[in-house]
């Protein structure tokens, strides 16, 4: 019996191998699917900042409309689906039940379309009301055109959370580059727009953006629905609710719908007090969040996505297998720290650099840069919490306890709301400060409330599964190399002459990468070395 029990144990440490190397893979695919939708993002929040600039009615409409439509979205898609679908399909297929897999994606399919479908009928006669409750700062011809954005943006919004079903099945086969470079077809739809449209007036013009935001959303899923057919074969449309699996997801959504729902709900009240504060507030928040989501996306989210159905698939197999799941989450743990610390200070200390280069343009101007720097930098405070906290939340889910994360979301939001409303409104103030840095102070005490959600989160996981987090002496000589980097970028900054502003991060963030690199590498981190080696590679 012993020599039994050696012998899967020397095959599972045999397999451990591939099977890490091939979530190594697919978090390289995810980063780089979403690095090309992020690059598409950007391309065309410098469109948008070329013809609306930062101080304009139309601009914060826009920006505050989006963010209802964008509410549903986040609320069924991507976030809470994955987290409820994905683990159940995932061990599906692990166990090679490829039928059942595939009742399970067409039942998940047909219930999402039909509640989604009745939400966003309700949400576009609804709109006035919600503006009132979003936006409570605009009036007259600004709360008008607001209104009309939003009713324009909702089927879109529907649209989108039935591309990120695609998404979950595509994940769950380890297809991930497609799923996550589909939104490039939405940015490239809006971009078309804008150019195409760009001698409008401002409001006319934020109006057809908005249509050309529902033609994007249309053309983000049907790419991705010819592969997702191909790949589930057994695929049927039917709203089957007596399958224990289909349950299950039903089940496990309905805790991560609450979670998701609170941390939305946070960032609606952050949209709020915004919205109290002058103009220019809810686009310069809007504008550094773009920013800020790139290295929680492109770190956090790509090894969070992969990991998901790995874990899931690892469960699958061995209900009780929980060494795998500590293994994977202590080293993504480390790969995300190692990407996210000099993003992270890269926001605090070289943010102005970040912001000109990406939006100064058209009626963007320099002071404009500054003002998104100040709200960057307060991102940058949770910037480290925000994305080890998505592959906490990620094991939690392949556990299938939904239910945990959900305790700590409804924590979060609650010293969000605190905490923002004495950072936005009253603390400008006591500071004698204008009060539209209160965008800063938002952005600052979300980052604080990060802190508390993952401490906690790993605190409860660590008693359930042993220990797991970053060692300490990891973490110094990461925040070591970064501030390195950074005392170098600032030197090059103060003695490089005035250039375009692209031109001028090339040359300031160049020298801060190269530093951060050879330091970490020097100080013998392992995963500088295999960033070398994947640099090498290209």
């Amino acid at each position: 019996m012993k020599r039994e029990a050696r012998s899967r144990e020397g095959e599972s440490s045999k397999n451990a191998v591939p099977l890490r190397a091939w979530t190594g893979r697919s978090a390289i695919f995810v980063a780089a699917g979403i690095l090309t939708s992020r690059l598409a993002g950007f391309v065309r929040l410098r469109v948008f900042a070329y013809y609306f600039g930062l101080e304009s009615d139309a601009a914060d409409a826009f920006n505050a409309g989006f963010r209802i439509p964008n509410f549903l979205q986040n609320l069924f898609g991507e976030g809470a689906l994955s987290a409820s679908f994905i683990p159940v399909y995932a061990a599906l297929l692990a166990r090679e039940d490829r039928r059942e897999a595939d009742r399970v994606a067409g039942a998940v399919a047909s219930l999402l379309a039909l509640i989604v479908g009745v939400v966003v009928l309700i949400g576009v006669f609804a709109t006035p009301v919600l503006i009132a409750a979003i936006a409570p700062g605009f009036k007259g011809a600004k709360r008008e055109l607001t209104i009309e954005i939003v009713r324009i943006l909702f089927p879109g919004a529907g649209l989108l959370v039935l591309s990120a079903w695609c998404l979950g099945v595509l994940n769950s086969h380890h297809r991930f580059f497609l799923s996550y470079t589909a939104p490039v077809m939405w940015n490239a739809a809006m971009i078309i727009t804008l150019l195409l449209y760009g001698h409008s007036t401002l409001p006319q013009l934020a109006i057809v953006l908005a249509w050309g935001s529902v033609a994007g959303s249309a053309l983000q899923f049907a790419v991705q629905l010819p592969v997702v057919l191909r790949l589930a074969r057994d695929l049927k449309f039917a709203l089957d609710t007596a399958s224990e699996h289909v349950r299950a997801v039903m089940k496990n959504f309905v805790p991560v719908f609450i979670s998701r729902g609170v941390v939305q709900v946070s960032a609606y009240i952050d949209a709020l007090l915004a919205s109290l504060l002058p103009t220019g507030a809810v686009t310069g928040l809007a504008n550094a969040q773009l920013l800020y989501t790139l290295p929680v996306s492109l770190f956090g989210m790509s090894i969070s996505a992969a990991e998901l159905p790995a874990m899931s698939g690892a469960i699958g197999r061995d209900p009780g297998g929980v060494e795998a799941i500590r293994g994977r989450l202590n080293s993504g743990l480390r790969h995300i720290a190692f990407f996210v610390v000099p993003s992270a200070v890269a926001f605090l200390l070289l943010g102005d650099i970040l912001a000109a280069a990406l939006l100064e343009t058209g009626r963007f101007r320099h002071a404009d840069a500054l003002y998104v720097w100040g709200i960057l930098a307060g991102s940058g405070v949770g910037l480290l919490a925000s994305t080890l906290g998505r592959l906490y939340s990620s094991a939690y889910y392949a556990l299938r306890d939904t239910r945990t994360p959900l305790r700590y979301a409804l924590l979060r939001v609650l010293l969000t709301t605190l905490l923002g409303y004495v950072f936005a409104i009253p603390l400008p103030r006591w500071l004698a400060i204008p009060s539209i840095w209160g965008a800063a102070g938002l952005t600052a005490s979300a980052g604080l409330a990060g802190w508390v959600e993952m401490l906690l989160l790993r605190r409860t996981l660590n008693s359930q599964i042993g220990h797991t987090g970053l060692e300490i002496g990891f973490v110094i000589k990461l925040w070591s190399a970064a501030f390195a980097g950074a005392a170098v970028a600032w030197l090059v900054k103060f003695n490089v002459p005035v250039f375009h502003p692209v031109i001028t991060a090339a040359l300031v963030l160049g020298p801060y990468g190269l530093v951060f690199l050879g330091m970490t590498f020097v100080l013998g981190i392992p995963e500088a070395r295999h960033a070398i080696r994947l640099i090498h590679k290209f």
